[in-house]
């Protein structure tokens, strides 16, 4: 909204920022370690691929509640508000990371282990789930319409931080403590963290005001009955719900290959942990530093232009980078992690958000970016390290197959921009939705309304 102080403006961003960067901190260090540990402290009795894909599995898992999280949260973030469910989700998050520190290993209780584990990632992606949308649309809708697109990327800056704080801490343990430290207590310390975190995102975010777009709405509305969101999303918005999916599958399916499945695959080549992850590291560095960059781009040229050039890349770059990383030489794999992850992937993390936003009306803004998002990470990053882990395992170590995955995921993402509509400049005060349904997407059914 134009006329929102700046003041507000930056609490909103701030609050995104801060709250962000806790959440996915707390989930990406949970990937990373499980990708390097988690086979040999929850699921020592399975050999060394098999630990890795069960591994890989509890992180799936997690991206797959994170659709139960988008789909419940972001009902009640349309209905009672933004704030509330922002501080609900990063409580949940901060409690069950921090209980990952101090649980037991399968050596210590047996099959117990793995399944406090798996539960604690499900509370996980459940709260990551209802945390996207709710950050994106508090900055989001306290944003001028022509410059959305940078005041958004300055919130999601958070999530890469959040990766390149957990690539950090993972970095850092592995380079520091002896195997048998890192093994029996020094994993533990990123999570027991999160408590602190958590303090401090409570914090912040009950100092944060409640979107001016949905006070809006709820005086306009008051007296309305207020249908599921989720229903009529499926019901009307069908076209932007799916072609909003497609076009993040691209550079999240890349974010899971390059941020999870290498750093459990490239070990087995030859390369060192500690080089995989400085890669990472230092990919993640240029996806944070780029993504306000992008962000002011997609205000000045579009956000379908950026992040068809982000897909493009994703496409044309996957090929080349197995082309690197079978040279095993360290220096090489730096140099195309600083190439492949800013173009590939800040792209499309940096504007496809702010892109989701614009599409869905206010009443189901938060429903619909949850869900665009979250089904969009199940696919890529949720489920694409278990898919590619299992390619290489069923070729005898063929890592072209992974480039294969990344170049299908692009074209997907290719596709998908062709049916949605450029949104830069739109606002998000009107009732209507910018895309128009597109016949056939939309699933006819009853209404369904429920009292206020």
């Amino acid at each position: 909204m134009s006329n929102q102080s700046a003041e507000q403006v930056r609490r909103a961003a701030l609050s995104g920022f801060v709250g962000t960067w806790i959440e996915y901190f707390d989930f990406y260090i949970y990937g990373t370690l499980a990708a390097l540990l988690f086979n040999e402290i929850f699921f020592d009795n399975l050999p060394p691929l098999i630990g890795t894909i069960a591994a890989l599995a509890t992180l799936a898992v997690g991206y797959l509640a994170r659709f139960a999280g988008g789909a419940i949260f972001g009902h009640f973030g349309d209905r009672i508000g933004r704030k509330s469910v922002l501080l609900i989700t990063l409580v949940m998050m901060g409690l069950s990371s921090g209980l990952i520190g101090i649980l037991p290993t399968q050596t210590q209780i047996g099959l117990a282990a793995p399944l406090l584990l798996l539960l604690l990632r499900l509370i996980q992606g459940i709260a990551v789930g209802g945390e996207y949308g709710g950050a994106v649309l508090m900055t989001a809708e306290h944003a001028s319409d022509r410059r959305r697109g940078l005041t958004t990327s300055l919130t999601l800056l958070g999530a890469p931080l959040g990766s390149l704080s957990a690539t950090a801490a993972a970095l850092i343990l592995t380079s520091t403590l002896t195997e048998e430290q890192l093994m029996s207590w020094g994993w533990r310390l990123p999570f027991l963290s999160s408590f602190i975190l958590l303090a401090v995102g409570i914090y912040i975010r009950a100092r944060l005001e409640e979107s001016p777009v949905f006070e809006a709405q709820e005086k306009a509305s008051v007296d309305v009955p207020r249908k599921l969101p989720v229903v009529e999303l499926f019901r009307k918005h069908g076209r932007s719900l799916y072609a909003g999916i497609g076009l993040q599958i691209g550079g999240l399916t890349a974010q899971g290959i390059f941020a999870v499945f290498i750093l459990s695959h490239l070990p087995t080549l030859g390369y060192t942990r500690s080089q995989v992850l400085t890669g990472v590291l230092v990919g993640t560095v240029l996806v944070t530093l780029s993504t306000p960059l992008w962000g002011l781009l997609s205000d000045r040229f579009g956000r379908k232009a950026i992040c068809m050039f982000g897909s493009v890349s994703s496409l044309v770059l996957a090929f080349p980078m197995f082309w690197v990383v079978n040279l095993e030489s360290p220096g090489l794999l730096i140099a195309a992690c600083m190439v492949y992850f800013p173009l590939c992937m800040a792209t499309i993390t940096s504007v496809s958000p702010t892109l989701l936003s614009e599409l869905f009306p206010t009443e189901m803004r938060y429903t619909g970016v949850s869900l665009s998002y979250q089904l969009a990470a199940t696919i890529g990053p949720g489920l694409g390290p278990v898919i590619a882990a299992s390619l290489v395992a069923a070729t005898g170590g063929n890592n072209y197959t992974v480039a294969g995955l990344l170049a299908v995921a692009g074209i997907i993402s290719i596709v998908s921009l062709r049916f949605v509509p450029e949104t830069r400049g739109s606002s998000l005060d009107s009732m209507k939705n910018t895309a128009e349904p597109a016949a056939g997407l939309e699933s006819p059914g009853p209404e369904v309304s429920v009292a206020p």
